[in-house]
């Protein structure tokens, strides 16, 4: 796995700008997997995203939902894995959401591993109650070009 870029957010704000700004790079088929435990910032970041993208909707954990959309300039697919394992992710008609959208997927370490060679992966860490570590890796294919985006894109100072 290539990577190791880390972004530091010392807010919720911070978090969600970094998601605006990976936004724009994201093209239907992508998929995003974050890791991190409960309250590291993943669906704050969702929310960035969907704000990149111009969806209006305001974002919520789909961890009862399992997969919630978000219209905007391209469709966002913001699935939560926590209460799944691999063999029932593979259940969900992944390649179908694949084809209509961007998949941004929360505890995607549960992802198959064939999604997960072709993702960016994006792992949070709490560091204090204020500030996340936001660290991105990516292995294969689209992977990669977002992982070229990600670092390409221009940083604030709060995220340095």
């Amino acid at each position: 796995m290539t990577g190791g870029d880390l972004r530091i957010a010392r807010s919720v704000e911070d978090t969600e700008r970094l998601g605006e700004a990976l936004a724009p790079a994201l093209a239907t088929g992508d998929v995003v997997a974050l890791s991190g435990e409960l309250g590291a910032g993943k669906t704050r970041f969702v929310a960035g995203l969907a704000r990149g993208l111009h969806c209006s909707a305001r974002v919520r954990s789909p961890s009862f939902a399992i997969v919630n959309e978000y219209h905007g300039d391209r469709l966002l697919l913001h699935l939560d894995l926590y209460r799944l394992d691999s063999v029932d992710a593979e259940a969900l008609g992944l390649e179908e959401y694949g084809e209509r959208g961007v998949l941004v997927v929360e505890w995607g370490e549960r992802l198959p591993a064939a999604w997960r060679a072709e993702a960016l992966a994006l792992k949070f860490d709490t560091v204090d109650a204020d500030t996340r570590r936001i660290t991105a890796f990516a292995s294969g294919g689209r992977g990669l070009a977002l992982l070229a985006a990600w670092r390409a894109r221009p940083v604030t100072e709060a995220a340095r």
